[in-house]
């Protein structure tokens, strides 16, 4: 077992196994890349001289061998590791994960891009791009500097005003999403949700910060636009306190959330509270790929996320697989991957040119409030 470390947001882990199979996961929490790093390396310390195949008993010893659990640290290493054993046993049995996964649902899987500029709302002319090149779902933060616990009608009336322009720019045939970032309490966005309803927003996404989901069902009571969240919890004990509350759309991230196996499983817990999956993917393609090996596996698949520059063939993103063009969407959306394993083929060599041995550049900013306190980036 191998890691590589490119850069504080991408980290990968490669397994090979004795009788020359390899598998690459995408082990990163975005801002702790060594961390995770070195747990993988930890928790790899179980896998050494074990059968590869059964990923299930596995990744219960992954999960539970330490006594200690849980977490963004260990839940993104053992996402990483999950992932390379999926690879694996793809390419043991010549099929797709999906396939062993219990077959395909769709044939193709919708994707979306962000439209957000620095300082703004969003960006009218990157949505019209975006739109242009095939996307039908398109997401925004509110860039608008700190948000205060209830902050000004000047602030309410600017926010609703950048939406109000991003939604003349692309019109009512595209849809629209929201990230909040957890920068709203429930008091600001009770305030605020009621009046984007007019938007006919597709989502919104974690206006809560992590620590309150449990109280997220007060704004699905308190608005018609669907909530979503789940990019900061890590197993299915957790989302089961937000499917309960009503959430429409859950959003593990499988490069956290303790890999496919499981995000599959949180997929099947949601499809029996009638909320959809959107599988959180701000990471590199080898995230992308095991992500959308789970969307074209699970019934209830809402979009997927993915923030590379895909309609660009020289994206450096894409540089470390050397088969770009099959996640590549045609009109918004990705034809089903049929290759073995995880349906990308990684490039080492640029994998190692890439390795970052020194100082990691910063993760995300840090924000303060005018009073110097704490504001949630």
């Amino acid at each position: 077992m191998e890691t590589f470390v490119l850069s504080n947001r991408q980290a990968l882990c490669k397994i090979t196994t004795s009788d020359g199979y390899s598998g690459w996961g995408e082990a990163v929490a975005e801002n702790a890349a060594r961390p995770v790093a070195a747990m993988v390396e930890r928790l790899a310390e179980y896998l050494v001289g074990e059968d590869p195949l059964p990923i299930t008993r596995l990744w219960q010893i992954l999960v539970r061998g330490g006594f200690y659990r849980g977490g963004p640290i260990m839940g993104s290493a053992v996402a990483g590791l999950d992932q390379a054993l999926w690879d694996i046993k793809g390419r043991v049995l010549g099929a797709p994960v999906h396939e062993l996964l219990g077959g395909p649902t769709r044939d193709s899987a919708r994707v979306y891009a962000h439209t957000g500029r620095s300082g703004d709302a969003g960006d009218p002319v990157l949505a019209r791009q975006r739109v242009a090149e095939g996307y039908t779902l398109l997401k925004f933060a509110p860039d608008l500097g700190p948000v205060k616990f209830l902050d000004t009608p000047a602030w309410t009336a600017r926010f609703v005003d950048a939406v109000a322009t991003m939604r003349d720019a692309v019109g009512d045939e595209i849809d629209l999403a929201i990230d909040f970032h957890g920068r709203l309490g429930i008091a600001q966005s009770r305030r605020v949700l009621p009046l984007l309803e007019p938007f006919h927003l597709a989502f919104v996404e974690e206006p809560l910060r992590p620590e309150h989901q449990g109280m997220i069902g007060e704004l699905v009571h308190a608005s018609s636009i669907p909530i979503a969240c789940g990019e900061r919890l890590y197993h299915r004990t957790e989302f089961r306190t937000v499917l309960e509350a009503g959430v429409a759309i859950v959003q593990p991230d499988v490069s956290h959330a303790n890999g496919i196996t499981e995000s599959f499983r949180i997929a099947a817990q949601a499809e029996t509270y009638d909320a959809q999956l959107a599988p959180h993917c701000p990471l590199g393609p080898v995230t992308l790929a095991a992500s959308l090996q789970l969307a074209f596996a699970v019934p209830n698949f809402h979009s997927q996320e993915q923030v590379i520059d895909i309609h660009d063939p020289s994206a450096p993103a894409l540089g470390i697989i050397g088969n770009p063009e099959v996640l590549r969407p045609v009109g918004g959306y990705v034809a089903r991957l049929t290759g073995p394993g995880l349906g990308v083929e990684v490039d080492e060599d640029e994998v190692r040119s890439r390795v970052d041995d020194g100082a990691l550049a910063p993760g995300s900013p840090v924000w303060a409030h005018q009073d110097g306190s704490y504001a949630e980036w």
